[in-house]
């Protein structure tokens, strides 16, 4: 199943773990953790956010990906399926 996961991190809290290093960590873990397809870096109502599209093989691997993110940035997480337009076009 492919995911879109948004992310947006508040400003003191992004201020802090980009001055001691945990947010680039963060990042990096994420990145690795879901090795997406497309990972763009934005901003959102004037805090850092992130947008990432990814596979998951199954719901439980949102844990292991969302408690971590949350607790070392405490960031805002939305996740949803998506789908490409070929996988729209098949299922109507």
């Amino acid at each position: 199943m492919r995911l879109l996961f948004r992310f947006s991190i508040p400003v003191a809290k992004g201020n802090e773990c980009a001055s001691d290093g945990t947010l680039m960590l963060a990042l990096q873990t994420l990145i690795e953790e879901t090795k997406p397809e497309a990972a763009y870096f934005h901003l959102d109502n004037g805090c850092r956010a992130g947008t990432l599209v990814f596979e998951a093989d199954n719901a439980e691997k949102m844990a292991a990906i969302n408690e971590p993110f949350f607790a070392k940035v405490n960031a805002r997480i939305e996740i949803q399926p998506v789908l490409t337009l070929d996988e729209l076009l098949k299922s109507i």
